[in-house]
């Protein structure tokens, strides 16, 4: 990198900001190996001004007892899926960053939410990617009324926010933040120091302003977002958008979020007119067959606030290489392996020495322990060859001792079951509800033995 007068060069961690003046394999601050990444920065940094409206250069500290509550003031999208994520609508004045791989649709997403909004709110999208004209063909095809929005090809932070503070968006869209550059800054564009002196500066106008900004970020190969992970830290809410490459379906889920719940969850379904809402995920989830088959089994997972009915799939088969295999795509191996061990010594089922394998359906992950015992009827039910009955549910975590526990929001995991037409349900004892829903029967379980022998 070539350094300016007054600057020099420094390796900083993008895990966890440490900063030292010579490269290492390791950060000494975090552990993590080949983090640190060369920058060029002021040896004597001035202090800079932005001017905006309401700047106070003092303040003082008031008593905690003594401050107000704001009301949130939530601003609906019409997106009802990516509202649920942000917790019921867009908050004035917050930061929202969204990530995802290449080409899964971000910018689709983006230009569909100004568009939307630009009905509401004065809205600028600025485009650091592709040109006007080609962020115009693709409103055309996706048929959006963008006559409300504006828009802007820059790559420079100061010429950005200038024309942010003249035309005083409520909405501003940055993609992506990896393309901005600050003039003050001799760095390359995507550089730990651009990254997060860039977002640094849209926080603050977001803030001072009362404007909502959404940024999109880059990911890396290993799927987590490019640049510092303290640009995670300065924004708002963190989202991002998952698929699988060979389906239509998009999941929209936040890993942080200032003004709602994380983990929340919105699928959406890629189409010729862009994305459309998915109401009823769970549909999409199951699989509905003719006939009853071995190794399937129905559970109830929740993610954020909702519960989501899901199609474990398992296979046992005869290990012929010496060395069984374990192979579990949705769930984590290392689980997986415990929960086998747990159905051995306490099931009676000697699957040790068999390659087991196993599959989440739709492509979504376990994160909770209520597939714990889904996950063994399945591998039982594809051992013994005896399929488990198409209207049965079933939801609950298995401990070590082969006891069944209860798992959160068990009556809601029920209700949603109900719903999709399943009469039957096996669940721990304590989630056994008093008042069931219409039309379901309840088996409750205590421990692993009496779950096989319910089945």
């Amino acid at each position: 990198m070539t350094k300016g007068k007054g600057q020099r060069s420094v390796y900083r961690c993008t895990e966890c900001g440490h900063v030292q003046n010579k490269w290492g394999g390791q950060c000494p601050g975090c552990g993590v190996w080949n983090t640190l990444v060369e920058s060029i920065e002021d040896s004597a940094p001035a202090r800079r001004h932005l001017g905006y409206a309401g700047e106070q250069q003092r303040s003082e500290p008031v008593p905690l007892a003594e401050v107000e509550g704001e009301l949130l003031d939530r601003q609906e999208i019409g997106l009802s899926e990516l509202d649920r994520v942000l917790g019921g609508g867009l908050v004035r004045g917050s930061t929202v960053l969204l990530g995802g791989d290449p080409g899964i649709g971000k910018s689709t997403l983006l230009l569909q939410t100004a568009a939307a909004l630009g009905g509401q709110s004065k809205t600028l999208y600025i485009t650091g990617e592709e040109s006007l004209g080609q962020v115009s063909l693709r409103a055309r095809r996706l048929h959006l009324a963008c006559d409300n929005v504006l828009i802007l090809a820059e790559t420079a932070l100061e010429r950005i926010l200038d024309t942010a503070r003249r035309h005083l968006p409520e909405i501003l869209v940055i993609d992506s933040i990896q393309t901005i550059y600050s003039e003050a800054l001799q760095s390359a564009p995507g550089s730990v120091a651009q990254v997060r002196e860039c977002a640094a500066h849209l926080v603050r106008y977001a803030k001072r302003l009362q404007c909502s900004v959404f940024l999109i970020g880059h990911v890396t190969k290993e799927g987590a977002l490019a640049g510092p992970r303290v640009l995670e830290h300065m924004v708002d809410t963190v989202l991002y958008f998952e698929g699988d490459s060979n389906s239509r379906f998009r999941v929209v889920r936040s890993f942080k979020n200032r003004f709602g719940a994380v983990n929340e969850l919105g699928v959406f379904a890629m189409t010729e007119t862009g994305l459309r809402e998915v109401r009823n995920p769970s549909a999409i989830f199951l699989s509905r067959y003719d006939e009853d088959l071995p190794g399937s089994v129905v559970m109830v997972m929740r993610e954020g606030s909702r519960p989501i009915l899901l199609e474990v799939q398992a296979l046992v088969d005869d290990c012929r290489t010496g060395m069984p295999r374990r192979v579990a795509v949705g769930m984590e191996a290392n689980r997986l392996a415990m929960l086998l061990a747990v159905l051995h010594r306490h099931g009676g089922m000697p699957v040790m020495d068999q390659d087991v394998f196993i599959n989440l359906v739709g492509g979504l992950r376990l994160n909770e322990t209520s597939g714990d015992l889904p996950v063994l009827m399945a591998i039982a039910s594809s051992y013994r060859d005896r399929p488990v009955p198409r209207d049965w549910i079933i939801f609950g975590e298995v401990g070590l001792n082969g006891e069944v526990r209860p798992v959160t929001n068990g009556e809601e995991r029920l209700r949603e079951a109900q719903k999709q037409g399943f009469r039957h349900a096996l669940v721990p004892a304590p989630n056994a509800p008093k008042n069931l829903p219409a039309g379901m029967e309840v088996t409750p379980v205590r421990t692993l033995r009496d779950a096989l022998a319910a089945l």
